[in-house]
């Protein structure tokens, strides 16, 4: 029996796995002392926690311990990644290579940065949201500080060609950050392979608690500097001030560990899964998939559903299936996703545009449910013909 409404929103947050509630249930009554004070046993055992998560981190991506700096969560790492770098490095440089398909995050930062004088480069992307990089490295200048792509992206699980471009930065001697949120514990990430050196995720993205995320910053080869943007402390290694979140900082340790232990499984799991639902609703007629199909994440499908209202589908199923529609309502009336309008689409099929993001706990029974109503409410509405263009050509 299929318990509704299903989930189907993994790529916006991840339920806590109970193996992680587990763990940080301690540190919040029993063990609740501050990781900074360094005289009392208290004190003695919550930084031992935290040095032992940072370590747990540190091992799913390939860093050392002491590269992992603890934030609030991904928005807060690209925000000091992006604004650390550009004050470090004023003397070299202001000039940052981006694309246009970045999170919000990193672009309304660099737009942040823009109003400061930092000249930024916005690199579009071809029709399945895919960057060359000899588009990267024809964009460098000789003050270009920084080059800053997401790993895979948020709407259509676009991997994007991480090393390859990480290795025009190393080539170029120019700092390369990467927003990995969404990529980190679904698909293997590794700093050193990749040649980044600043990384950005976040722990309910993989099962762990919401409030806490990781700027991984390399030590060496070379030491990256970043100019902090919270003063009061000097905490993690003075780039972050702030008492440390100790549940959410072990709770996320134990959620890496789960993810590094659990992701080849998981992975070939749900991009079965993924794949089952993408197929059987693209028998449906008029049904595109947006992105790339040979470079994405192994647990998304992002969907359009060509002559029916984006809203009016959305409505339809919104009761039984929690999914996120492709386009994101920035005003009063709907706007089509930058993401898709990136992609080349028209309007009417960026705005029926549906993610479908899949994960640990989804199930074949759910999926199966989805493809049943996806189907019988695509069907209706083409029926009723609400846009007035359904035809058979």
């Amino acid at each position: 029996m299929v318990q509704l409404p299903i989930y189907l929103d993994y790529n916006s947050t991840t339920p806590c796995d109970t193996r992680v509630i587990e763990v940080m249930l301690p540190y919040f009554a029993k063990n609740f002392g501050n990781a900074a004070s360094k005289t009392h046993s208290f004190g003695w055992l919550a930084e031992e926690a935290v040095d032992y998560a940072r370590e747990q981190i540190a091992d799913l991506i390939g860093a050392e311990t002491k590269e992992i700096i603890f934030t609030s969560g991904a928005t807060e790492s690209a925000n000091l990644a992006l604004k650390g770098v550009v004050e470090a490095y004023a003397s070299k440089g202001n000039h940052i290579i981006t694309c246009n398909i970045e999170h919000k995050a990193v672009l309304d930062t660099c737009k942040h940065l823009e109003k400061q004088g930092v000249e930024v480069s916005y690199l579009p992307v071809n029709t399945e949201g895919l960057i060359s990089p000899q588009q990267v490295e024809d964009a460098i200048r000789s003050n270009t500080v920084l080059i800053a792509f997401m790993y895979a992206n948020n709407e259509t699980g676009t991997v994007l060609p991480v090393r390859e471009i990480g290795n025009v930065a190393r080539k170029h001697n120019v700092l390369f950050f990467s927003d990995a949120t969404q990529a980190v514990g679904k698909i293997p990430v590794d700093v050193n392979k990749d040649n980044i050196d600043i990384m950005a995720f976040s722990s309910h993205k993989l099962y762990g608690p919401k409030g806490v995320g990781a700027l991984y910053v390399r030590r060496k080869s070379p030491r990256v500097k970043l100019v902090a943007q919270i003063d009061g402390g000097a905490h993690e290694r003075g780039m972050r001030s702030g008492t440390l979140n100790v549940p959410g900082i072990v709770g996320f340790g134990k959620a890496a560990e789960i993810c590094k232990k659990e992701l080849e499984k998981e992975a070939s799991n749900l991009s079965g899964l993924r794949d089952k639902l993408e197929s059987t609703l693209l028998q449906l007629g008029k049904v595109y998939v947006n992105g790339s199909t040979g470079h994405r994440l192994p647990n998304v499908t992002n969907l359009s559903f060509k002559n029916v209202q984006g809203q009016a589908l959305m409505t339809s199923i919104n009761k039984e299936l929690a999914v996120s529609s492709g386009s994101a309502c920035t005003s009063a009336s709907l706007e089509p996703s930058y993401v898709l309008k990136a992609l080349t689409l028209d309007d009417d099929l960026a705005h029926s545009s549906i993610r479908f993001s899949l994960g640990r706990f989804t199930t074949e029974d759910e999926i199966d449910y989805t493809i049943q109503q996806v189907s019988l409410k695509l069907k209706q509405l083409r029926e009723i013909n609400p846009v007035g263009i359904y035809n058979n050509s």
